[in-house]
């Protein structure tokens, strides 16, 4: 199936779920309300059909909300809390001028009527919860399809160092977004033959000629040590009306978050640089914060006796391991961790953790690969030197040789320390670049908002219970 038809069928699906979800939701908002007599019995409720011209009305307002709001033109690697996010929004705008039409535009017309105002509350509750639902279906069997060759967007990758090498094992490792890398291009001839394991099909120059003898669907530039001219270059050699050209960047030396307009008196300055976290949003995380690790330690108490009495029995020495660790303005506190390995395994001096660590105790292994060595970290939380959400901490040894070879390390400090974060749910824990590392924690600390938490928060939970952490060892 081509790619054109394929966009309108998936689009089709997506629609047909709204529009059927809605109904849905109506008719079982009707349903209950006549069945349950809360806040009041209903008195004198027509039959359903009654209510046909205000469902209508709703289904024309929910194709229009979630067309303005794109949710019938999703990129492919959109987040699910992404579009779901988009969805309730967009279902919520359609219920308020359902009711607003209703209410002032059909009064005391041939469809005017009275409409139990709690029946529009449980519409508007179940839309947004059998819609959620409706689309995770379709986009659970969309990714299916694509996985097996059905809507493919075939790509070329343009570069040959590590950001194209990243890009490609992000694709191979997400056939759900049906991404098919068809070879990469050099900028100039540097020998290489693979990326990733994908051929090195010509250089730079040969990108006119590539496109179109490949049928290119997308053009993904992955140079970000290259100036400005050469990237302008390359999109002006990709000549096809109806290629898709994305890019790659790399501006986290200059700046990790969007650049913003302001005024000096008339003059116009762009800011590049701007802290998220101040005033009334600081005191919104912080609020998150204690609210979150005592629910957690409160829910998940059993759960630590139990990991506390695994240790004492599987290996000699303390349950909890307590290390220091660089936090908020480069200030040291003590990290609480369950001990996971031998009690003498840094008689030699600290080092990384590695993939089948042999200092590891077999509760331990057990403990690290679900992330349940952390759950003491609610306790730093709650007593203020932690967060649940931000830039991981390190060691002051380490921290001391990573402010000296790489630029802005130290800002990842401007906020507190979290026991998970950006960089950790994208792969970047352990034993990987603490370059990349860096310049995830601050594009986190310079955009930082309360729903990005939730976000970073929700996925490490999904990632631990699906036994899907990166780099968990």
């Amino acid at each position: 199936m081509n790619r054109k038809r394929a966009r309108w069928l998936h689009s089709a699906l997506l629609l047909l779920n709204d529009l059927g979800m809605t109904a849905l939701a109506f008719y079982a908002a009707y349903a209950i309300r006549a069945r349950l007599p809360w806040p009041y019995p209903p008195q004198n409720l027509p039959g359903f059909p009654a209510y046909l011209p205000m469902l209508g009305v709703l289904l024309f307002y929910v194709t229009i909300m979630f067309f303005l709001h794109r949710l019938y033109h999703l990129g492919r690697a959109t987040s699910r809390l992404d579009e779901l996010s988009r969805a309730a929004a967009a279902f919520s705008l359609a219920v308020i001028f359902t009711v607003a039409t209703v209410s002032l535009a059909f009064k005391d017309t041939l469809f005017g009527f009275d409409y139990p105002r709690a029946m529009v509350l449980y519409a508007w509750g179940l839309g947004i919860l059998l819609v959620a639902i409706g689309r995770l279906l379709v986009r659970g069997l969309w990714g299916a399809l694509r996985a097996r060759g059905w809507d493919r967007s075939r790509m070329l990758i343009v570069g040959t160092g590590e950001a194209a090498e990243a890009v490609i094992r992000r694709i191979q490792n997400a056939p759900e977004f049906g991404y098919e890398p068809i070879g990469v291009v050099a900028l100039r001839g540097n020998g290489a033959t693979h990326v990733a394991g994908v051929p090195v099909i010509g250089t730079a120059e040969d990108l006119p000629d590539l496109v179109y003898a490949r049928d290119v669907d997308e053009v993904l530039i992955a140079v970000p040590e290259a100036p400005h001219g050469e990237v302008l270059r390359l999109i002006s050699l990709c000549e096809r009306s109806n290629l898709s050209i994305k890019i790659y960047p790399d501006i986290f030396q200059l700046i990790a978050t969007q650049p913003s307009l302001d005024d000096l008196g008339g003059l116009p300055l762009l800011t590049v640089r701007d802290v998220a976290q101040r005033g009334w949003k600081l005191a919104l995380k912080r609020a998150m914060d204690i609210v979150g690790a005592a629910v957690g330690l409160i829910l998940l108490s059993p759960l630590m006796l139990l990991i506390a009495i695994l240790i004492k029995l599987d290996s000699p020495g303390p349950v909890f391991y307590v290390q220091e660790r660089m936090g908020l303005d480069g200030r040291p506190f003590l990290m609480l961790k369950f001990r996971s390995m031998r009690a003498d395994a840094e008689k030699e001096g600290p080092g990384w953790t590695r993939p089948d660590d042999p200092r590891r105790t077999r509760v331990g292994a057990i403990l690290r690969r679900l992330n349940l060595d952390e759950l003491p970290q609610l306790i730093n939380v709650l007593l203020g030197d932690m967060s649940l959400v931000g830039p991981r901490p390190e060691r002051p040894v380490y921290v001391e040789q990573f402010r000296r070879v790489i630029p802005r390390y130290m800002e990842r400090h401007r906020e507190k320390a979290g026991i998970t974060g950006w960089a950790q749910i994208n792969g970047l824990r352990g034993d990987t670049s603490i370059t990349e590392r860096t310049k995830y924690d601050l594009w986190y600390v310079e955009n930082w908002s309360l729903w990005l938490d939730i976000k970073i928060l929700l996925r490490t939970l999904v990632q631990t219970l699906t036994f899907r952490s990166p780099n968990a060892y």
